[in-house]
């Protein structure tokens, strides 16, 4: 990390001197990763904060690998072939014109319905991960987004089938691209009306945080469904949202302190 791109300042929720880092230009990457600031605790000030949903708020993976094994099961599509592809954090329909490739279009369409069917079926069978209430709850709704690869439809079922409410969203329909591409972050960056650079991408996986840094974006992974070690292109790694506390300044801006 370059130094000018830190300072100090106290926290003043624990009477702390903490790093400060600021996000980073769009065209390129001032932070190297750092495994939960251990040795020196980080604030991160942004103008927006941007959360992947599935894995990142909602422990909704149990749910996502039954209902892809079982889509699998049915379209004949061999287990090894379903987890090389993978299908986490991707849109459905990218999934399944892969896996079924050279299949008619209608043929795909169905199966994109199908896992469509089996997901929203079982959408309320996840649950919140830990600190993701606190958090939430204490950023200005006009601050903070949700930027998923399903379905509008299925990410709103699951988050009000655990009692949250989103400002806005960006789901599968919005976007041409999927992760890792940075369209998603970048449209919602653009609804919000922040600059990408001041935004921050909290995400639990790789293509997502490729995505993030992409559209120039500060990044936060959370070690909740991959091992921290995969996550190192982030600029900051944590176990989970219980280490991250917001501060809103007086000019609006969002200090995150992390660790």
């Amino acid at each position: 990390m370059k130094e000018r791109d830190l300072c100090l300042l106290e926290d003043p929720l624990r009477g702390e001197r903490l790093e400060r880092y600021q996000a980073p230009s769009p065209t390129r990457r001032t932070c190297p990763a750092v495994a939960a600031h251990l040795s020196a605790p980080a604030v991160l000030t942004v103008d927006a904060v941007l959360f992947d949903n599935d894995g990142t708020l909602i422990d909704s993976m149990p749910s996502v690998h039954r209902c892809w094994t079982r889509w699998a099961e049915e379209h004949g599509v061999a287990r090894e072939r379903l987890d090389q592809v993978g299908y986490a954090g991707r849109p459905a329909g990218e999934v399944v014109a892969e896996l079924l490739a050279g299949r008619a279009v209608d043929e795909q369409l169905a199966a994109v319905a199908r896992v469509q069917e089996l997901e929203l079926a079982d959408a309320a069978s996840g649950r919140l991960l830990p600190g993701v209430e606190e958090l939430l709850s204490a950023l200005p709704r006009d601050r903070w987004a949700v930027v998923t690869a399903a379905t509008r439809t299925l990410a709103l079922r699951r988050l009000s089938s655990l009692g949250l409410t989103v400002p806005m969203l960006v789901g599968a329909e919005d976007v041409t691209r999927g992760k890792p591409d940075p369209e998603a972050y970048l449209r919602a960056a653009s609804r919000l009306g922040v600059e990408p650079a001041r935004c921050l991408v909290v995400e639990d996986a790789p293509a997502g945080l490729a995505a993030g840094r992409a559209a120039g974006m500060a990044t936060l992974a959370l070690a909740t469904t991959h091992d921290p070690a995969e996550l190192c292109a982030a600029d900051v790694v944590v176990s989970d949202l219980t280490l991250v506390r917001p501060l809103v300044q007086r000019d609006g801006t969002v200090a995150l302190f992390v660790g």
